[in-house]
């Protein structure tokens, strides 16, 4: 290899810088791999949590409509149905407090 650098160059590298870049190459490479295993390990504690919300199994809405997005909060949660409606239910008796009207006018 040292004999291809200085056939390009016209002059023979010093192996001493040589030798530098080699282990500059190699303590950059173990940084990179030791970060990406960092960041690995962190995606996988973040998202391997029990903080699954306790919904429940079945969600009896009102005769006619259809759910499009659920949300939750600490005592309720809201079923956004497609006719421009959020439905508001206790979360301990399941049943339903609130009827919203969404009004969406420019």
């Amino acid at each position: 290899m040292v004999k291809q650098i200085e056939d390009a160059m016209g002059e023979a590298p010093d192996e001493r810088h040589i030798t530098y870049l080699r282990r500059l190459v190699t303590v950059l490479t173990t940084v990179m791999i030791g970060g990406f295993l960092v960041i690995v390990a962190l995606i996988v504690i973040r998202f391997s949590g029990s903080d699954a919300v306790a919904l429940p199994d079945e969600i009896l809405l009102p005769d006619g409509t259809r759910a499009i997005a659920v949300t939750y909060g600490p005592e309720w949660y809201a079923v956004v149905t497609a006719d421009d409606e959020i439905l508001i239910y206790s979360r301990n008796s399941g049943r339903l407090t609130q009827q919203i009207p969404i009004d969406i006018s420019d």
